[in-house]
């Protein structure tokens, strides 16, 4: 059998709140094949982006193992995640994260050559050209639309040629077609770079593209599908 792309078993995550301890996940065990695409679903809180977050290595994990490519990221320090998140994972939020004072040809290319990557801005033009921002390149953040910022956001993920694309919400603050169209390209990107695609969303329409969906709630699994 094909080693998992992304495997957890038992992983818990606690964090400190304002009246003592709060668990947000209780023993996720979960794998993810590769090329595989991955919708997550629940209600609000169910613990569906922290998740995420853990397969990411944003968050460590308080209890159980989170293997990456092999790789435990329950053991590695922040430094050493780093390094393994900039080879190996594109992540796409809700928010765009994008740097204000920077085109979005630079928003792409700048963490390119923080990688050490010889043609970086080159991969950035092709990256913006394909998702249909040949013309904007050299617009700001504050000139773009939310839809066009979205975008920005995909090519930069997808510029490093990741392994693993995760998605959290990233049609959560667009309108409908927008939605529909950064779903269509995410997809697109999947295909074109051979990516494994982990997405977390509310929108039953977007979960049902997904290779499998697993549904949380109350920081576990639920259940796998659509249906409750």
């Amino acid at each position: 059998m094909t080693e998992p792309v992304l495997a957890l078993t038992d992983a818990r995550l606690t964090l400190d709140g304002n009246a003592g301890p709060v668990e947000i996940l209780k023993g996720i065990t979960l794998s993810v094949a590769r090329g595989e695409t991955l919708g997550m679903i629940g209600p609000s809180g169910s613990g569906k982006s922290s998740l995420l977050m853990l397969m990411g290595g944003l968050e460590r994990a308080t209890g159980g193992t989170v293997t990456a490519l092999g790789h435990d990221l329950t053991a590695m320090d922040e430094d050493a995640l780093a390094r393994f998140r900039r080879g190996n994972m594109g992540v796409v939020f809700q928010s765009f994260h994008l740097i204000p004072t920077m085109t979005a040809l630079e928003n792409v290319a700048v963490p390119l050559e923080l990688a050490g990557v010889p043609d970086a801005f080159d991969r950035a033009e092709a990256e913006l050209a394909a998702v249909g921002l040949a013309s904007r390149m050299h617009h700001y953040p504050s000139q773009m639309s939310g839809g066009e910022q979205q975008r920005v956001a995909l090519a930069r993920a997808a510029a490093p040629r990741p392994a693993i694309l995760l998605a959290d919400e990233p049609t959560g603050n667009l309108d409908g077609a927008n939605g529909a169209a950064i779903m269509d390209m995410l997809f697109g990107l999947r295909d074109r770079h051979g990516a494994t695609l982990i997405l977390v969303t509310h929108a039953p329409e977007l979960a049902a593209r997904c290779d499998r969906v697993v549904r949380l709630a109350d920081g576990r699994v639920a259940g796998e599908g659509l249906a409750a």
